[in-house]
């Protein structure tokens, strides 16, 4: 462990514990952080910091942290905002290793300032800061609760790191209704320094926490964060709500966390990169959270449903192809496996019906036969209360059913639904950590949450690919760009960058004048495009800038004549350089290939449907950069255009393998030329398989000197 990593530790594991602001008043967050730690049975040294000194809830009170004898692990500061930077400065000079700042008032409200000298006085010494404006945090291996509102928290293997305080607060209270254990909450709050890729990467080889549910609003650093998830989630479920999906929703996120929320799409996209499943309420995240923490690994892809009702195993059916949950249909074995256990008048197909007239032991019966054959790896029990059922019967049948199931290494989901007696049945196995649900689809998307982690794991590989591209000579273009005061290429220097990448762009040529455009129209042949080229016009076809399929001579000279009235209209002030002239390719699918600069994630792909819908549409998808191809393959498949490159209505499949190379080809240049922030080739014009692409109109823009 380097020096950070073993400093991240000592925050999870202190043997030395202060906290500035104690107070002998129990109505005050100093008095109740010294309580939590007590009565948590933290076992470390505790040291109470005020200027009153004295004696609380039975320790030593110290007037000033540097009086305190001994290193300390963790200052806890619990004091107005105006005096916390005095504090920050005096745990440097003691030497603590770590901060948590549970007062607020700074970022979040605007206070940049004082939150960023905090930064640089507890970075000189190499201290870390956790917050401010958080609850504090729980770790159940030192058995330390410094928050400064929840009680016996339960001891377990599921850790929660969260940005929002009060529904951290809030989300402790429900792990104790859902019985679910923590290894770990860690408030995050403003992010100022520690930040979630910090305490993952002590979590990855912490043995207790075997899940990881995390609660975002923003990100600050996604490049160090990327890599970090990858790694965790090679090893355990990583579980993600995210909120902001909405434009007001994120601009009430920054608002609250002084951190910007991002484009959502590229949120999403990237998690799923990372192996992250991301939950789209709290109910899911503590659903598949407490699943996934006792979840064996599904030998195979066979699911089978058993049922009492058709209803509800249609609904199953339906829910467990939403969630990627494949059902075994050999009938011939299903039959075999299933036949002792089911009437004459039900039915062995997958969904299995043992029908109304169950009783407790069929259900025995036909429970136990999945959780032992060879053939079935996963199950769903599902259950409608009925007259003739022998309801006290239920709760003892689940509990074997589910032992079986557990011994035998197998996943198993039940549904059950019914009334008064079903709802007590639940409550008492939920507190058994038997996975239980009221309805269908919670339960099946637990189940198809396992397959999806379990199946990314055995996918993900650690390699990248980039392309070879003439770095030099793109970089060369920049100067120039840069030289002439520009933040953006004009189209023949986009079209050099492209070369430069291998990316195949049409045959053109730049004329200043008419003679100079008949002169090289005649030259190339037709047909031709003829395009606006100036500084000043980025949106060609917006200003009139862009006229399609000229054959001949005559027209050259009237497209040039309307291409510059139309452009001087549109803005009198644009410097017009003259006109491209390009070959007009023939017909293919438009798709849009780009890469940008992301402010949290850096180096972002994306790829979708082209054209002048672009926007319109938005059948786009994004990833992280660098991606290997198969990564590659997989967002191009993404996009609800993909049959069209696949070929439909007769139509060959298209080049595929030349849309991954251009993706990682754009992804290499942003990757290399640091000075580049965007890039969109739109229309990228595809043909069919082998026979290429061409990039028909190329914008790149530079970061702003």
């Amino acid at each position: 462990m380097n020096d950070t990593n073993e400093t991240i530790r000592s925050l999870f594991e202190p043997e030395s514990f202060a906290i500035i602001g104690a107070s002998q008043d129990p109505r005050k967050i100093g008095h109740t952080v010294v309580r939590n730690l007590l009565s948590g049975g933290y076992k470390g040294k505790i040291y109470p910091v005020s200027p009153k000194g004295g004696i609380v809830l039975g320790q030593k009170c110290y007037a000033d942290i540097r009086e305190v004898p001994g290193e300390i692990d963790v200052a806890s500061i619990v004091i107005p905002a105006g005096s916390c930077v005095e504090a920050v400065r005096q745990c440097a000079e003691k030497g603590v290793k770590n901060v948590q700042i549970i007062t607020s008032g700074f970022s979040e409200t605007g206070n940049r300032r004082d939150e960023d000298e905090m930064v640089s006085i507890a970075a000189s010494s190499g201290m870390r800061i956790l917050g401010p404006n958080i609850f504090g945090m729980f770790s159940a291996r030192a058995s330390m609760n410094s928050t400064f509102s929840a009680t016996g928290i339960l001891h377990g293997n599921v850790a929660i790191l969260t940005q929002s305080g009060a529904l951290g607060i809030a989300m402790i209270g429900k792990t104790a209704v859902e019985n679910m254990g923590l290894s770990a909450i860690v408030s995050t709050g403003n992010k100022c320094d520690i930040d979630e890729a910090d305490l993952l990467r002590y979590l990855i080889s912490q043995d207790e926490t075997k899940v990881i549910l995390m609660y975002m609003e923003g990100v600050k650093n996604g490049g160090d964060l990327i890599p970090v998830l990858r790694e965790t989630a090679k090893t355990k479920p990583v579980i993600v709500i995210k909120s902001g999906r909405s434009k007001r929703g994120a601009m009430a996120a920054a608002s609250h966390t002084g951190s910007l929320a991002g484009s959502d799409g590229i949120f999403d996209s990237i998690m799923r990169q990372c192996g992250v499943i991301r939950a789209g309420t709290l109910e899911e995240a503590f659903s598949w959270a407490k699943f996934l923490a006792l979840c064996p690994k599904p030998g195979g892809d066979r699911g089978v449903i058993v049922t009492n009702g058709g209803g509800i195993g249609v609904m199953a059916t339906d829910a467990c192809e939403k969630y990627g949950v494949e059902l075994y249909d050999n009938q011939d074995v299903l039959k075999y496996v299933f036949d002792s256990a089911t009437p004459s008048f039900g039915s062995t197909k997958n969904p299995v019906d043992i029908t109304g007239g169950a009783m407790a032991g069929d259900y025995e019966l036909a429970l136990s036969a999945p959780a032992t054959s060879e053939y079935m790896d996963a199950t769903m029990a599902l259950y409608c209360e009925t007259a003739t059922f022998d309801s006290e019967n239920l709760a003892p049948m689940i509990r074997d059913t589910f032992k079986k199931h557990r011994a035998a290494g197998k996943p198993i989901v039940y549904a059950i639904v019914g009334g008064e007696s079903v709802e007590k049945a639940m409550v008492q196995l939920k507190k058994e950590n038997i996975p239980v649900f009221n309805d269908v689809e919670p339960a099946v998307s637990c189940m198809g949450t396992a397959y999806r982690y379990f199946r990314y794991r055995e996918q993900i590989t650690g390699d990248f690919d980039m392309a070879d591209i003439d770095v030099d000579r793109i970089n060369r273009i920049i100067d120039g760009v840069v030289a002439d005061g520009r933040n953006f290429l004009l189209t023949n220097e986009g079209q050099e960058v492209m070369m430069a990448a291998g990316i195949t762009i049409p045959g053109s040529a730049i004329a200043k004048n008419i003679d100079e455009a008949v002169e090289k129209a005649e030259k190339m042949g037709y047909p031709l495009v003829m395009k606006i080229v100036s500084r000043d016009i980025i949106h060609k076809s917006d200003a009139g800038g862009l006229a399609l399929n000229l054959e001949n001579r005559d027209e050259v000279v009237a497209a040039f004549e309307a291409i510059m009235f139309n452009c001087r209209n549109y803005n009198p002030e644009a410097v017009i350089e003259g006109v491209e002239l390009a070959e007009m390719v023939s017909p293919g699918l438009e798709l849009v290939v780009g890469a940008i600069r992301d402010g949290a994630f850096g180096p972002i792909v994306m790829c979708g449907l082209g054209g002048i819908y672009v926007e319109v549409m938005k059948d786009v998808c994004f990833r992280s950069f660098p991606l290997n191809r198969r990564e590659a393959a997989s967002m191009v498949s993404e996009i609800r255009s993909y049959p069209l490159l696949m070929g439909v209505r007769g139509e060959k499949r298209k080049d595929i393998e030349g849309v991954i190379d251009a993706i990682i080809k754009v992804g290499t240049i942003l990757k290399k030329c640091d000075r580049i922030t965007d890039i969109e080739i739109n229309p990228i014009v595809v043909y069919e398989q082998s026979k290429g692409l061409k990039a028909l109109d190329v914008r790149i823009l530079l970061k702003k000197s």
